[in-house]
């Protein structure tokens, strides 16, 4: 007989434990149904072809029943008459076996299982040959947790689930549930507590906020790039060309009516131009779900879940499918670093600190107002790499951005004396970070994709191999090159000679680490204006000055990012509520931007000696990095051949007729890119075919006579066909 206290702890929701008293039950040489149905009137046990075998009793008015399974039946169902006089047949929950083997359990414990995802979370399946959705979620300090949702009027009592105490996992199977289907879990905290609704960490997929419930998903996609997965290596490429272009999917182009494009009009419109423009890579801002559009997706919920802003997940992977088709490969930024506090997220998931610190001093970013991972606890840990590796497996995404890692870096970042907790060895690094990138480097790296650092600091070996002592990380952006180039930029050409070392600078440590030079859109917002903004001078040397500075960029050492609108020299701040201003491509100064860029990423990637030794010094010479008077700047570029590209850059607006430029040999030179020329804006003071006579300068056997245009950076090239008579 059932205590009678259970049966009134199931009835208001407190038991911790259903399976022990509800599903089918052992006496003496009898089985006993029970089952909670607090709507019903009548219940009876049917068998498999809906035949009545036994009627149960109403042996509380809370709307417990409870009946006897004949001898030899072992499978039922059960039939629902409502107090209404509805009737309808339902499987019973509690009479299916745990969804999770032993091995799972111990992988999930140990914090070490690489598809986590596919054992939290909500899955579609079939059990005992019954279909439905398997839910399972971490919930270690909860005195019980329930999944709530259409399928049960979203009443916490009809679906408690299976508590497996050895690692704190809650899970049920809930037959008939099926995509689509809305839920939440809810939790009642130690004390008894019951807790604001909660998001499941692992859902594939939401609904728009306010509602925010997470969605049961099943992927019906069928892939396209077989032979672009085949192709991906555990080993960077590192001698390849990468030129990247950062996207806001929601601000990049709109609908005529203002909404935002979805993944498929993307797959198609931004694709097609990424492929024209010959960009080699498109940088997703985070498309992880985030309840506020205003974060840019920096603040997410959801970190296994694309957003449903454009989307439904097979949407993304369709778009995924088909920038692999076009030869484009996908990064998507990815926020380890943080997590906001909506109540329906991950904030005291179970009525404690889970995912983050109890202490504020190591679980709070007063900066953004959001908490941060606890990354010594394992089970956070699995949750993490389990996103990343989710991404790369399930949606083949070819690259992870890694947000904010300098906050994860440092146990002091952004936090005065006294706010914040020392190492155990009394420093300021946070040890337990540290290890979590480079476990989180090592796997992504396994899985054939590659890793990005937004790191800002002086941190040694970012994007150095974890057995070398480094974090791991394939690149690291260089914000140091950002910070110095632009500054220089914004300076009144007639005063640079005074600030020459910040455009000189970054060569002094640009091998150090394995870098990218970005022009992000952090760049261009929160007043800090637009690129073309920062340029000095009137129109025609802003737009000469923006050319000169695109070119410089690319014959430095580096892979490339350029944000959208860059492009175009977009005069306003990004504004994540509204579309880039296509309309400025009307006129020509702009239209020759985008010309530039165009051919910049044409001839970087078509030249070896512009991408293949990015990352070593073997790849670069200065001819003359100190003549400060002029503002000018020449350098050489080159293969693991010996070929070479010399780059000028004229950052006066001055025209520098019969400039003398030393060169490694003889013969003749041509300009390959002058963004003076007329089809980028320029005012067309271009070169000739330049011949080099054995005139020592700069310390080298020959040298050119030639013309600097105002405002300008141009490539020369050996020609190695010299024309007839020329």
């Amino acid at each position: 007989m059932t205590d009678r206290s259970q049966i009134t702890a199931i009835i208001d929701g407190r038991h911790n434990d259903p399976f022990s008293v509800l599903g089918p039950h052992r006496s003496g040489q009898n089985r006993i149904v029970r089952t909670f149905q607090p709507d019903a009137r009548q219940v009876s046990l049917i068998n498999s072809k809906g035949k009545v075998v036994a009627a149960m009793s109403k042996i509380d008015a809370g709307g417990v029943f409870e009946g006897m399974l004949p001898p030899r039946q072992r499978r039922y169902a059960l039939r629902v008459v409502t107090n209404d006089g509805t009737t309808f047949d339902t499987e019973d929950p509690y009479r299916f076996p745990s969804t999770l083997g032993e091995f799972d359990l111990y992988l999930l414990g140990e914090g070490s299982d690489q598809h986590i995802y596919k054992k939290l979370g909500s899955h579609i399946t079939r059990i005992m040959g019954v279909s439905g959705t398997r839910f399972a979620v971490w919930a270690p300090n909860a005195s019980r947790v329930s999944v709530v949702g259409d399928f049960n009027q979203w009443d916490g009592r009809r679906h408690v689930m299976r508590l497996h105490p050895g690692n704190g996992i809650w899970e049920i199977f809930v037959p008939g549930t099926g995509a689509g289907a809305r839920y939440k879990y809810e939790i009642q905290d130690a004390d008894g507590n019951l807790l604001p609704l909660k998001s499941d960490p692992y859902a594939a997929y939401f609904e728009p906020p306010p509602g925010n419930s997470s969605i049961v998903y099943e992927t019906g996609y069928t892939w396209k790039d077989g032979d672009w997965m085949l192709k991906r290596s555990s080993q960077p490429a590192m001698d390849q060309p990468i030129s990247i272009y950062e996207v806001h999917p929601g601000s990049w182009r709109r609908r005529d009516d203002g909404t935002c494009l979805g993944y498929r009009e993307l797959a198609s419109d931004l694709v097609d131009y990424v492929s024209e423009m010959g960009f080699t890579h498109i940088e997703l801002l985070p498309i992880t779900e985030h309840p506020f559009d205003g974060s840019w997706g920096y603040q997410p919920i959801g970190l296994f879940a694309p957003t449903q802003r454009f989307g439904n997940p097979d949407d993304f992977r369709f778009f995924v499918d088909r920038c692999h088709l076009a030869g484009i490969n996908l990064i998507v930024d990815w926020v380890p670093a943080h997590f906001p506090k909506d109540e329906h997220g991950l904030a005291r998931f179970d009525g404690s600190a889970l995912y983050e610190h109890e202490d504020p001093r190591k679980g709070e970013h007063t900066d953004w107002g959001t908490l941060i991972f606890n990354y010594g606890r394992r089970e956070v840990v699995n949750y993490l790499i389990g996103s990343a590796l989710y991404w790369i497996n399930e949606f083949h995404v070819d690259a992870i951005r890694v947000d904010a890692v300098a906050s994860m870096l440092y146990l002091d970042y952004s936090r005065d004396e006294g706010e914040w907790i020392p190492n155990e060895h009394g420093g300021n690094e946070n040890l337990e970070a540290v290890e979590f990138l480079k476990r989180l480097n090592t796997q992504i790296h396994a899985h054939g994709a590659t890793s990005f650092a937004e790191e800002s600091t002086a941190w040694p070996g970012v994007s150095h191999p974890v057995d070398a002592g480094g974090l791991g990380f394939t690149y690291k952006w260089n914000m140091g090159w950002m910070n110095d180039s632009l500054s220089y930029m914004g300076e009144n050409p007639l005063h640079r000679k005074h600030h020459h070392d910040k455009m000189t600078f970054s060569l002094v440590y640009a091998f150090d680490e394995n870098f990218v030079l970005p022009l992000s859109h952090d760049e261009v917002v929160h007043g800090k204006r637009s690129i073309i903004g920062r340029m000095p001078g009137d129109e025609w040397q802003q737009f000469a000055n923006l050319r000169a500075y695109y070119a410089f960029m690319y014959a430095h050492p580096g892979k490339k990012l350029t944000f959208m609108g860059n492009e175009i020299a977009q005069y306003r701040e990004w504004n994540h509520d509204q579309s880039l201003d296509w309309h400025l491509l009307e006129q020509a100064k702009h239209k020759g931007v985008q010309r530039l860029l165009r051919d910049l990423n044409s001839l970087y990637g078509n030249t070896r000696a512009l991408h293949e030794l990015d990352c070593s010094s073997d790849g670069f010479e200065w001819i003359d990095w100190n003549d400060r008077d002029n503002s000018v700047l020449s350098w050489l570029r080159r293969d693991s051949t010996g070929a070479s590209v010399i780059a000028l850059t004229n950052l006066t607006p001055i025209t520098r007729d019969n400039y003398q430029l030393g060169v490694p040999l003889e013969g003749e030179y041509v300009e390959v890119l002058n963004t003076d020329n007329e089809y980028y804006g320029g005012s067309g003071l271009t070169n000739d075919v330049l011949r080099a006579s054995a005139t020592e300068h700069h310390g080298r056997p020959y040298s050119l006579s030639l013309r600097l245009p105002p405002l300008a950076t141009i490539f020369l090239v050996q020609r190695t066909t010299p024309t007839d008579g020329a």
